[in-house]
């Protein structure tokens, strides 16, 4: 007899429809299993038949039976096909009817007493059965919350085996219990007031925040760069509908335990011994790396010369694209990677360039190797570079700066005037501008068009330096609120461009 079951595979961020089919038949006693399966998938077996025999299910395994899982050209990992292939067998033994199978979404990992354990991916799951137009879901328990996120989808969750076949089999199944209450994931991101000093690496972190721009904060050890680059997400805008589910569809993909909607935008800092597939993602079966966990939020390097050349050159796909594109023989891959990089560096070896009182021991040709460890296509692409300098106690003494709350105020207000001229565009932010869309929102006057000249021709300035600038020279002037980019909005912008200066 043959049954067929409903569940999914998690490729990269995205789920694919699983159907589980299960068949048997007269014949020498074999269990096969096909479909591209790993071998975690291979021992779900074991787990099958304990779980079958501990819980008073009398099920026939002296015959062949052949499970496959299609499409076989996608490759199956992990244990959350343990249900639908365990519920599968009892319809194809007859202990239920495969109708309803063709109605609900299986997902779970089965204990040996035939417990039900939770999996990863199960939001992007509960977003494929809604365009698949699949009714109702069966979850493990502990999973309840985070499928439930995703609206039009019946969500059942349940703790064993005998719950999930009870309710596969009943002929009216009734209404899921309401979900637990979401709990808001994240914490607070700490407060600028806590910052003394560094006007212009405050102004540069409000800039970053106000057009979505990444940024580069240079200085000597202790000056207050990681202080800086954590307060950016508290006075970033919150996260949209869209991108909050969006955001939290990846962190489940990736394995994360999750408890609602990720309320807070993302900040991620990897260690700088990262290898190039942690932080942009790949694998036999590709999964989201460090630029896609920060997706809609920050991706801070702190000390960015000690990541590896080849880790850091990975990075300017995804800071053009906002998407990291893994090609593997069996097709390509796309993920989202829409980050704001923020990034911070010694300006020598030991951190002492430009002290006056502990002075630099750093010879020429080693400042050169330490600055040349960063590329320089890498360093066009970071339209902030500001230096953050060791403070007098004056300042470090001083009064408390301006807090998060007005910052982000301001923040918003730029952010407001950007989506208005931008409707319907799919511009988040200026940083998000092409070239049609700077040369249209971003042209300077007559007199920021003479000085944009001049740096062009004095500077050294890129192609791309040159869009990126126009596009911080817009976002200045939408902090300040008026129309048109003029020439003091192009000379600040200049002055967040170190344009390869040795410091």
């Amino acid at each position: 007899m043959l049954a067929t079951s409903l569940t999914a595979a998690v490729v990269g961020v995205d789920a694919h429809l699983v159907r589980v089919e299960a068949d048997t038949a007269s014949g020498f006693p074999k269990f096969t299993m096909v479909g591209l399966p790993d071998s975690s998938v291979k021992e779900s077996e074991g787990r099958i038949r304990a779980a079958l025999r501990n819980c008073g299910y009398a099920f026939k395994w002296d015959r062949r039976i052949t499970v496959n899982m299609a499409p076989a050209s996608l490759r199956k990992m992990g244990s959350s096909y343990d249900l639908a292939t365990a519920v599968g067998l009892l319809a194809a033994d007859g202990a239920l009817r495969p109708d309803p199978l063709a109605a609900v979404l299986l997902v779970g990992e089965l204990a040996l007493d035939g417990g039900l354990r939770p999996v990863p991916g199960v939001l992007p799951m509960m977003l494929m059965a809604r365009s698949h137009g699949i009714p109702a879901a069966i979850v493990p328990a502990e999973n309840a919350v985070e499928a439930a996120i995703v609206e039009g989808v019946r969500v059942y969750p349940v703790a064993s085996l005998p719950e999930a076949v009870t309710l596969v089999g009943a002929e009216d199944r009734p209404s899921p219990a309401p979900a637990p209450p979401a709990a808001a994931t994240g914490t607070s991101a700490p407060d600028m007031a806590d910052i003394r000093g560094q006007s212009a690496a405050r102004r540069a972190l409000e800039v970053a925040a106000a057009g979505g721009h990444n940024l580069l904060l240079v200085g000597p050890p202790g000056s207050g760069k990681t202080m800086l680059a954590r307060r950016l997400p508290g006075i970033l805008p919150p996260l949209a509908p869209e991108e909050a589910l969006e955001t939290t569809a990846i962190h489940s993909a990736s394995g994360a335990r999750l408890q609602g909607l990720m309320s807070q935008r993302p900040f991620r800092s990897p260690h700088h011994t990262a290898s190039d597939m942690a932080l942009v993602g790949g694998g036999s079966l590709p999964r989201p790396g460090e630029v896609s966990l920060a997706h809609n939020g920050v991706l801070f390097l702190d000390e960015l010369p000690e990541f590896r050349r080849n880790v850091l050159e990975a990075l300017r796909q995804p800071l053009e694209e906002r998407a990291v594109t893994v090609v593997r023989v069996r097709g390509s891959f796309r993920i989202p990677a829409r980050f704001q990089l923020v990034a911070a560096m010694n300006p020598c070896p030991c951190g002492n360039l430009g002290d006056r009182l502990r002075g630099c021991g750093c010879t020429r040709s080693r400042l050169r190797s330490y600055q040349a460890r960063v590329s320089g296509p890498l360093l066009d692409r970071i339209d902030l570079q500001v230096e953050v300098p060791a403070l007098p106690y004056e300042e470090m003494a001083g009064p408390p700066g301006e807090g998060s709350a007005a910052v982000a105020a301001r923040v918003r207000q730029a952010r407001a005037r950007q989506a208005a001229r931008a409707a319907g565009a799919g511009v988040f932010a200026n940083a998000d501008l092409d070239g049609g869309q700077v040369r249209s929102h971003a042209q300077p006057d007559a007199e920021g068009t003479h000085l944009l000249a001049f740096a062009m021709n004095r500077l050294g300035l890129t192609g791309r330096g040159h869009d990126r600038l126009l596009k911080v020279a817009r976002t200045l002037a939408d902090l300040e609120g008026v129309p048109t980019v003029a020439r003091r909005h192009v000379a600040e912008a200049l002055q967040f461009r170190r344009c390869g200066s040795d410091t």
